[in-house]
């Protein structure tokens, strides 16, 4: 252990399950010394949660629900209660209507639009408004995207438009706030089998036709994706902002499958 992240403080976003991405990052920044607290939304949510997050050594768990300011304002006042300062923050939240990833792109329902858009964006603006105040020494936000964002993918369909309006966001908060010492970029991996992955139609045929035809012949990992986000979050990732950073295996390069696929 290279203690990358001692002395640094971040919140964890996201964390549904052992499976989930944001967990794998938690792990590898535990791992490496950092101070977490956790978010998660509802009793439910809390439950999974806790076990977690004791697990790591951490006590600070808020209740926040991305869609209502106030209670967004009650758990970020819980925060600062035990945090004066913050140093990163993993936002790895997003939402979607199953029934409306399958099927057609062209069906997408207004009301689903709006909300894809609101929880799987524009919260991580959100979130970033009221986390730059406490990053007093500086800092780094990231986001968990996705490769159908510019790329069509089977019933990835309106969380595709909504990955790339996160995209478009990192880019403008980079620049927004890297006068005030703060990094913003986003992850990318390829898909995962976590709870959220699997709601997406053809979710199990779309997992083994990128392990059967990346560069590297498998999936990312939750330790790979994790390393990534503690590389970002350290002092080594300090003149790295802006980005889309992908860890797919290579998948993102190809233009076809393998010839054993074609």
């Amino acid at each position: 252990m290279a203690e990358l992240m001692n002395g640094k403080r971040g919140l964890i976003m996201g964390v549904a399950n052992e499976r989930s991405i944001a967990w794998g990052i938690a792990q590898a920044m535990a791992r490496e010394g950092a101070e977490l607290a956790f978010s998660y939304q509802g009793e439910a949510f809390g439950k999974r949660v806790e076990p977690l997050a004791e697990s790591l050594g951490c006590d600070i768990l808020v209740d926040m629900d991305v869609t209502d300011d106030a209670s967004l304002d009650a758990g970020f006042a819980a925060l600062w209660e035990r945090w004066d300062r913050i140093d990163f923050l993993v936002h790895a939240v997003a939402f979607s209507d199953k029934a409306e990833l399958t099927g057609r792109f062209i069906n997408t329902s207004r009301a689903n639009f709006k909300t894809s858009l609101d929880i799987s964006c524009y919260s991580f603006i959100e979130i970033a408004r009221r986390t730059r105040e406490r990053m007093t020494e500086g800092g780094t936000m990231l986001t968990l995207t996705y490769g159908g964002s510019n790329r069509v993918t089977p019933y990835y369909n309106v969380m595709g438009v909504a990955k790339a309006a996160l995209e478009a966001s990192v880019r403008y908060l980079a620049n927004d706030l890297g006068p005030e010492g703060i990094r913003v970029n986003a992850i990318s991996p390829g898909p995962m089998k976590t709870l959220a992955g699997a709601a997406i139609g053809g979710a199990r045929k779309t997992f083994r036709h990128t392990e059967a035809n990346a560069p590297l012949r498998h999936n990312a990992t939750l330790e790979a994706i994790g390393g990534t986000a503690v590389y970002l979050a350290s002092d080594y990732g300090n003149c790295t902002t802006g980005e889309i950073v992908t860890v797919d295996s290579g998948f993102h390069v190809l233009g076809m499958p393998q010839p054993d696929h074609l």
